[in-house]
């Protein structure tokens, strides 16, 4: 079997690591020329779309890695994570809590989309269920300084 297409995914996934993004997308997409049905090509190019700050070539990708594997946690959370550090992302808000459930319901316990849940619910008005999303993450990893000063914030502004 010809492996072609996973040499030029892992010399772009090197790329990406190194910071030349135009390269690693050139490499990457060379790779899904000869094999376009897998989704780890899809997910790597999506990556360095996104580092490339070229976000609407990053979701077609992630969404295209999803449709080839349904169980890509990281692409759910990665998509989401765009739509949510949008300017438009009110509009977006749906979106990005059916694809943060989906991640949370692969892996219960991904902490970065706990994180990131918890925004979603507070950009709803939700404070309550971010709230609940930051416990459940700082029961998970107790000393994330970072969820400790949301849970605060929520506490002392949202939630009286």
């Amino acid at each position: 079997m010809n492996n072609e297409y996973k040499n030029l995914l892992d010399e772009g996934i090197g790329l990406i690591h190194q910071g030349k993004l135009n390269q690693a997308i050139d490499l990457i997409s060379k790779s899904i020329n000869l094999k376009n049905d897998w989704e780890i090509s899809y997910f790597y190019r999506a990556v360095a779309h996104q580092a490339n700050e070229q976000m609407q070539e990053a979701i077609l990708d992630y969404t295209k890695a999803i449709k080839l594997n349904p169980k890509m946690a990281d692409a759910y959370y990665n998509r989401a994570k765009i739509l949510l550090e949008m300017k438009n992302c009110d509009v977006n808000l749906d979106k990005i809590i059916d694809d943060l459930n989906i991640a949370l319901s692969l892996d219960e316990n991904f902490i970065d989309a706990l994180f990131a849940m918890a925004a979603a619910q507070k950009k709803k008005q939700n404070y309550r269920s971010s709230l609940e999303y930051i416990e459940r993450l700082l029961s998970i990893q107790p000393d994330m300084i970072h969820a400790r000063a949301f849970k605060k914030l929520l506490l002392q502004k949202y939630i009286v």
